[in-house]
């Protein structure tokens, strides 16, 4: 395959590859690099573009994959909790309890499985629909809706076994 080939297959999907990546890393430069580095392994696999049926999908996958790896390495993880913010009304004991509670369910959410933890984050986090989580993690409307509830429902539990501990 040459250069020419690759433009005609590959970089019509260009800004299709940088809102998914975009979505994952919520920061441009960090997107730009990652949409690069999918294009290079891409080209790499060149090779291989005979035996891919879905140029689109085969893309997208690769980017997903990358975007999910450099979640795991480079990223420093954020915490949305510090993010919320706590009406004033509250009293000082009050919003240490909430406070608490929410990075007990933070520290819940990373016991998950990685694609729960992901799918979650789509679903409630990102408040991103059904279809929009199948374009960016390519799986099923049914997996999605199984990886949510058992999500939900395993965090369900850990925190109300927590709570029942935390109120002896």
């Amino acid at each position: 395959m040459n250069a020419e080939i690759f433009k005609k297959i590959f970089l019509p999907y260009h800004k299709k590859l940088y809102r998914i990546a975009y979505k994952f890393l919520e920061n441009q430069q960090d997107s730009e690099d990652i949409v690069q580095e999918t294009y290079i392994k891409l080209w790499q696999k060149r090779d291989d573009w005979e035996s891919i049926i879905n140029p689109e999908s085969f893309a997208v996958t690769l980017l997903k994959n990358n975007c999910l790896d450099y979640l795991k390495k480079v990223k420093p993880e954020t915490n949305p909790i510090d993010e919320i913010h706590i009406p004033a009304i509250d009293s000082l004991s009050i919003q240490i309890d909430n406070k608490d509670k929410l990075n007990h369910i933070q520290f819940i959410m990373k016991q998950l499985p990685i694609q729960q933890q992901q799918v979650i984050r789509l679903k409630i986090w990102d408040n991103l629909s059904d279809k929009e989580i199948e374009k960016i993690t390519g799986l099923t409307k049914g997996n999605i809706k199984v990886l949510v509830s058992r999500a939900r429902k395993k965090i369900k539990e850990l925190y109300q076994n927590w709570e029942k501990y935390a109120n002896r």
